[in-house]
């Protein structure tokens, strides 16, 4: 838990165009978001809002404006728990209210990857609120029918037989663009054999994959197919230090990372540590956002979690805070620059 802490009014937002309804929500959401995320009271993000008495001794110094260009959020699940196939009374967060967020939030595109299905194609089929939201929907062919496939998918033919239906039936939305998010607890299993097929159906097919895996697993999956587009989601999750991502960044070209989830990105004062910005210095063409809704808690944060992006991608230079934030991800799926 952190300890309760105030923060400044923002400094006048950048140059870049918001989404829709986002100017609106740059002070409310980024304070109030990440003042909740942080552990700071309701009494001191009130305080820092527009109109209250600027405190006498703010606990942190005012930082970069945060960027208010589109965000591409390229790690989002929309599982049976939110409301994935039961709309009405017991739906936690039905299709219009999750785009909203998105439109408020300024996010333009996400990648769309549920539990089952069934949520994926939900959100494809809402083409009429999605457009309206000035949200496009990339869909992801997920491998789990249920919770019990996430230990067990690697090793099941029926999983290789669940990807090519769905492939062959695709989505409202259009074809399916990619594979997972898949986890490995035990990067050996990149070696089973289901695993080892889809990696080469991937390449084959230009499909991107999205893998919850640890750095081994990373090495193992792009022997099957070394020219496939692997996003390695939470980038070095399972505790590779940021030598090991440059290392595995270099041995593989077309390897991208993701970076919700990732202990150690920032540092007190919601900006990049020196060594995670040195990195995406380095790499600006390499590295995609996302919220990863794996439950529901996830979403009653969304917009805090798209604020907290924003605070430290105002940090980077313009073009590369552009790059992570939307055209790295827009370039991997054939999106064009949002109006």
């Amino acid at each position: 838990m952190h300890a309760a802490r105030c923060f400044p009014s923002p400094a006048p937002a950048r140059r870049q165009r918001p989404g829709p309804g986002w100017r609106g929500l740059a002070t409310r959401v980024a304070l109030l978001g990440l003042a909740a995320l942080l552990g700071a009271s309701p009494a001191c993000a009130q305080a820092a809002a527009p109109g209250a008495t600027p405190s006498a001794t703010p606990s942190v110094t005012s930082g970069p404006a945060p960027y208010t260009g589109p965000l591409f959020d390229a790690h989002l699940h929309y599982n049976d728990e939110a409301c994935a196939f039961a709309p009405g009374a017991a739906c936690a967060y039905p299709p219009e209210q999750v785009l909203a967020m998105m439109q408020r939030a300024g996010v333009r595109a996400i990648v769309a990857n549920s539990r089952p299905n069934d949520g994926t194609k939900t959100l494809a089929s809402a083409t009429a609120a999605s457009r309206a939201a000035g949200v496009t929907v990339v869909p992801f062919v997920r491998l789990y029918r249920n919770r019990a496939d996430y230990s067990g998918w690697f090793a099941d033919p029926t999983i290789a037989t669940l990807v090519d239906q769905e492939l062959a039936a695709g989505t409202p939305a259009g074809p399916y663009r990619g594979l997972g998010e898949f986890h490995l607890y035990d990067s050996r299993n990149a070696d089973a054999p289901v695993a080892a097929r889809l990696m080469a159906l991937a390449q084959q097919r230009g499909l991107v994959v999205l893998a919850h895996v640890d750095d081994d697993a990373i090495d193992r999956l792009m022997a099957h197919a070394p020219q496939a587009r692997l996003v390695w989601a939470h980038t070095g999750i399972g505790g590779a230090p940021v030598a090991r991502v440059r290392a595995l960044l270099a041995r593989h070209p077309t390897l991208m990372g993701e970076l919700s989830y990732r202990p150690g990105l920032t540092d007190g004062q919601g900006q990049l540590s020196a060594e995670w910005r040195a990195l995406l210095l380095d790499h600006p063409g390499r590295f995609v956002i996302g919220s990863d809704t794996w439950v529901n808690a996830r979403w009653s944060g969304y917009e805090a979690l798209m604020a907290d992006y924003r605070q430290w991608l105002g940090g980077l230079p313009a073009d590369v805070a552009r790059r992570v934030a939307w055209r790295n991800a827009a370039a991997l799926y054939g999106l064009p620059e949002p109006d």
